[in-house]
């Protein structure tokens, strides 16, 4: 609290914050409150208090501020972190955010140099500054979760490159495919996951810092120099762009979006694949529950709460774009807004990945019932019409003739290779006996795929080896 100087009715003259000496009286207790960012911002101290230590030392070099009094900013700042981190910190929302709380904490600590260290600076480019730091620190965060996940279905997938399961189109048997084959496809989804959070990375890493309100500072900075302590690739080029913008929030929600999309479709697997009707794969019990009133319950919690999850990280999206697109520059008190549906994005896709990246690895896939459903539904019939192409049967024709073929199965319930040589021949004499072994076993079937992209195990294991080789490049 402070004092107006040119009051004569101190009652009225007292105001709130570091920014008070404008105000003839102090702000409603609820005003307060309902404008404070404290409660959910506090989370990026360790940013805030980066950048402060960052900025103090660029202030020293260019000469606005003295050497001892930088040292003792920094290790007033550095004894504040440490009372953060082992909860001794008082939070005050009477400050309104973490800067002014650090800030406040700081003088109180050093005296009037604390109060020196906001030279230069406005907190409209310190809390984009923050905010893009810690953005970035938890983009490297979930991108380590990212390649646990990714390694863990590459070892799954290199354990199933010979077992057989059924295709789906239209949630229908199409052909057979390998477990393995189905996992590499997880683990591409998953790759472009990483690849646009790398690529958003680069438009995290600018500094706004600099910037000051909204026009730049008078004070002779070097902003290139802060950057470099920072850890930053360059510069924002243009101060009211540099603190109005969020794109890169709403960039890494895009992201984080897509990634709750893919783990969604996993989950949407592995939730029919445990059901009774599939019974593809085991979950461990420590990632499931049971039922309060039927015994014999065992529910995949973990993936369905992923799926709904997802969308959460959606809303989270739009909330994000819709928050930005009636601003005018600079910045306004609405990008106040901007952090808790970031912070939800981040802890939400964090929290899901953590869970995945232990949860598949360590599913169990009933090899022998994945096999069985693989023979029924007619999921080699694309392989008799290839076989009949290869004798010399136009495509249509030959598509033409296996439809029949498969109308006699589905009349006498059986599958193509249960019907006999006879009953197959009467649709085309050119159907001989070596059909069995090259067309209509499932084995032929994928092995028959035997190009880059395609289903054989050998290209299964062609494309893990690929894999370990592109994430060592892709995290380098």
């Amino acid at each position: 609290m402070t004092t107006s100087s040119n009051s004569s009715n101190p009652s009225q003259a007292q105001t709130s914050g570091m920014w008070g000496g404008r105000f003839s009286e102090a702000t409603d207790a609820f005003v307060a409150e309902f404008t404070a960012s404290v409660q959910f911002d506090q989370r990026f101290y360790k940013q805030d208090i980066a950048g402060s230590i960052a900025h103090a030392t660029m202030l020293a070099k260019v000469g606005v501020l003295t050497e001892q009094e930088r040292d003792d900013i920094i290790n007033g700042l550095n004894t504040i972190k440490a009372e953060i981190e082992a909860g001794n910190f008082e939070w005050r929302i009477d400050l309104e955010d973490v800067h002014m709380n650090i800030e406040s904490r700081l003088t109180q600590r050093i005296g009037i140099t604390g109060k020196k260290l906001h030279t230069g600076r406005s907190r409209n480019d310190q809390v984009a500054t923050d905010i893009r730091l810690y953005v970035r620190d938890e983009i490297d965060a979930i991108l380590q979760l990212l390649e646990k996940l990714q390694k863990g279905i590459l070892g799954l997938a290199a354990e199933n490159t010979t077992t057989i399961m059924p295709g789906f189109t239209h949630l229908q048997t199409a052909q057979p495919v390998t477990f393995g084959h189905h996992l590499m496809a997880w683990f591409e989804m998953l790759v472009r996951d990483s690849e646009r959070l790398i690529d958003c990375r680069k438009r995290v890493n600018r500094l706004p810092l600099g910037s000051a309100a909204l026009a730049g500072t008078t004070y002779p900075i070097e902003r290139e120099y802060t950057a470099q302590l920072l850890g930053f690739e360059a510069v924002c080029e243009n101060s009211l762009d540099a603190v109005s913008d969020r794109d890169f929030g709403i960039e890494f929600n895009a992201a984080a979006s897509l990634i709750m999309m893919h783990l969604s479709r996993m989950s949407e697997e592995m939730i029919l694949w445990t059901s009774a009707q599939f019974k593809f794969v085991n979950i461990p019990d420590r990632f499931c529950t049971g039922s309060s009133i039927m015994p014999q319950k065992k529910n995949p919690d973990v993936p369905e709460l992923i799926r709904g999850k997802t969308g959460r990280v959606y809303g989270d999206l739009m909330s994000l774009l819709t928050l930005m697109k009636g601003q005018p520059l600079a910045y306004n008190k609405d990008n106040q807004e901007d952090k808790e549906p970031l912070f939800d994005s981040i802890d939400t896709v964090r929290g899901s990945l953590m869970a995945f990246a232990d949860m598949i690895p360590a599913l169990v896939p009933n090899i022998e019932i994945m096999r069985e459903a693989a023979l029924r539904g007619f999921s080699t019939a694309t392989d008799l019409a290839d076989y009949l192409v290869k004798n010399g049967v136009a495509f249509r024709d030959a598509h033409e003739i296996v439809g029949k073929a498969v109308a006699l199965g589905v009349q006498e319930s059986k599958d193509l290779s249960e019907l006999s040589l006879e009953q197959l021949q009467q649709f085309s004499d050119l159907i001989q006996a070596d059909v069995f072994e090259k067309a209509l076993t499932l084995e032929a079937s994928v092995n028959a795929r035997n190009h880059i992209g395609g289903t054989a195990p050998a290209q299964v294991e062609a494309a893990i080896a690929r894999a370990y080789t592109r994430l060592e490049k892709l995290y380098a």
